[in-house]
């Protein structure tokens, strides 16, 4: 694939917008969802030295662990506006995960190699078309903050979905599928 629009939730919206800011030939458009910009990241900069020490690789993949049963499920849950709405495939989907052998050294690895996203000074370069879009629900990106992106983003689209959290791709994908292919049609497609 030569140019694509890239779509980005949560912690991907940074890799994302990253992404077009290295390789603008490659990218003709950004689709954000809840996108993590101005918070999240991981651990403080302060004290990431200290999850490199042979204390916290023995601890660590423990601490991950914990996400593996009822404090990982509800914090899934709290990423919907309605937790109703996480259908037990989905959630049944997230249980597998944590049965893969590994799987919490791996989400200490990428817990350790998480940073703060620094694209914030550079978004004024991001001038392709952009559609952020929000769940007025959305507990862990909270809406003030991508509303602050897409005022901040030169050729930005607010789309804000009603009754809907943290994953719109899973609670609210008709609304968030119309949104996109009205962004396409009207700022995108040729």
């Amino acid at each position: 694939i030569e140019r694509a629009v890239l779509v980005g939730h949560s912690a991907g919206g940074p890799i994302a917008m990253e992404t077009a800011l290295r390789h603008p030939e490659r990218v003709v458009g950004l689709v954000l969802i809840a996108p993590a910009v101005y918070r999240g990241g991981g651990a403080p900069s302060w004290s990431r030295w200290a999850l490199h020490t042979p204390q916290m690789e023995r601890i660590g993949p423990l601490l991950m662990r914990q996400l593996g049963g009822e404090p990982g499920e509800s914090l899934l849950r709290s990423a919907y506006a309605d937790p109703e709405r996480l259908r037990p495939d989905v959630l049944d989907a997230y249980r597998r995960a944590t049965r893969v052998e590994n799987w919490d050294r791996g989400l200490w690895e990428l817990v350790k190699a998480s940073r703060e996203p620094d694209v914030v000074a550079r978004l004024d370069a991001l001038t392709l078309p952009t559609l952020v879009v929000t769940g007025l629900e959305d507990a862990i990106v909270p809406p003030d903050q991508t509303r602050r992106l897409a005022g901040e983003l030169p050729n930005a689209q607010l789309i804000e979905l009603d009754d809907c959290g943290h994953v719109p791709q899973e609670e609210c994908p008709e609304p968030l599928l119309d949104a996109i292919d009205g962004w396409w049609e009207a700022r995108v497609a040729p």
